[in-house]
């Protein structure tokens, strides 16, 4: 998803297949598999307008499909509605690889359609040298906004080194790049609690979206520049470091919480990828195992439509190494391991009958990853795979 994630981010189609290419390296899928990309030159200009992607393979076998969507209609026309307001704010927040930046694109491709200009900050993609500290981080946020829009960064023109920092990242957008169209702006920032880690640069971030948020509401000539910018926030969990009620962006505009899928919604899935073969009760079998957790229902039934494997050996063999699931389990194991706090805790969620209370920051961080649920202020195994999975390995 590198190259998708590169675009929306509004980097170039050679940028975004290099990446994208990156991307398939690491998620180690043979070679032979990884897209062409094909220029179309324009023959008069010289310059490159179209781009189209050949596979060497005519299927990568239960890798998913780039064309299936699973429409959640009142939650995207929820934020449809919301994005027209003026100065709206919306935060999208669910566990990791529950569909979130497939939502994001939806609402941007709407507001395109409004006619409304776009940006997209992937804080994924920041480089480390990025968040060294608030001054770069703020600069490079003007800069790449900047170059959505294809505008020329104005560094020179509006911005003063007698201001402080949050006054000078404000006045760029006030005075540059709100004021440079009377079309509205959607900003969106998706990953945004990669930022929780970063002490220096978080709560000042936040106090200054919260500004924005509130600037909006003036009714004088600056309210009117500051309605023309509509903020959209993806996050991956709650338990984000404590704020000032006052300086954050986290309990004003409209909250997105995606759920899991429903049977209906997996039914429509199997469709999508023409599977007639899988009735009912075979979906519940396997919602039994998965939930409707979108990455891994829609990964089982892409590999049985390739009828490769089948349900039953799908089942017996999804908490083994050669389970279809088993690069995305080891990614869950590495990150337990990496952090013995989460990994002692989860030791404990996964070998429990019952649902077990845990410290509130470590069953938050849990359920960012997708691990747990919550039920009430106790935790349980998100889904029966990782129960087998993790009660295995998660030894000692």
């Amino acid at each position: 998803m590198g190259f998708y994630d590169a675009l929306g981010a509004g980097k170039d189609y050679k940028f975004a297949y290099k990446l994208g290419c990156n991307s398939i390296r690491v998620a180690g899928i043979p070679e032979q598999y990884t897209p062409q990309l094909i220029a179309r030159d324009n023959l008069e200009s010289g310059s490159v307008s179209e781009f189209s992607f050949k596979s060497s393979s005519k299927k990568l076998a239960g890798q998913g499909r780039t064309d299936v969507y699973i429409k959640r209609s009142t939650i995207e026309e929820k934020c449809c509605k919301t994005i027209v307001h003026p100065g709206a704010l919306i935060r999208i927040k669910a566990a990791q690889k529950m569909g979130k930046t497939l939502l994001l694109e939806k609402i941007l491709d709407y507001s395109r359609e409004q006619g409304y200009r776009t940006a997209k900050l992937d804080l994924k993609l920041a480089d480390i040298n990025i968040l060294a500290d608030l001054k770069t981080f703020l600069q490079w946020l003007c800069a790449d906004v900047s170059d959505s829009l294809d505008l020329e960064t104005q560094f020179d023109k509006y911005w003063k080194d007698i201001y402080g920092l949050n006054k000078n990242c404000t006045r760029y957008f006030q005075k540059y790049l709100l004021s440079a169209s009377d079309k509205p702006l959607v900003l969106a920032i998706d990953n945004f609690e990669r930022l929780f880690e970063y002490p220096g640069i978080f709560p000042q971030f936040c106090l200054m979206l919260r500004g924005w948020y509130e600037s909006a509401k003036q009714g004088d000539r600056i309210g009117q520049i500051w309605q023309k910018l509509r903020l959209v926030v993806v996050h991956s969990t709650e338990a984000y470091p404590s704020l000032d009620i006052n300086h954050s962006p986290f309990n004003v505009g409209i909250a997105i919480d995606l759920p899991e899928f429903n049977l209906e919604q997996v039914q429509i899935l199997a469709k999508q990828y023409d599977n007639g073969e899988l009735g009912e009760e075979d979906l519940s079998r396997l919602m039994e195992l998965v939930g409707g957790h979108p990455y891994l229902i829609e990964r089982a039934i892409a590999n049985l439509t390739t009828g490769e494997i089948t349900l039953e050996q799908l089942l017996n063999l999804a908490s083994t190494e050669q389970g279809i699931f088993s690069n995305h389990l080891r990614e869950q194991l590495w990150n337990l391991q990496h952090n013995p706090l989460l990994e002692s805790a989860y030791k404990k969620v996964v070998r429990a009958n019952e649902a077990v209370r845990l410290d509130a920051e470590v069953g938050f961080k849990l359920h960012s990853m997708g691990l747990v649920k919550l039920s009430g202020n106790d935790c349980v195994p998100s889904y029966d795979l990782y129960r087998r999975y993790f009660s295995e390995r998660l030894v000692g």
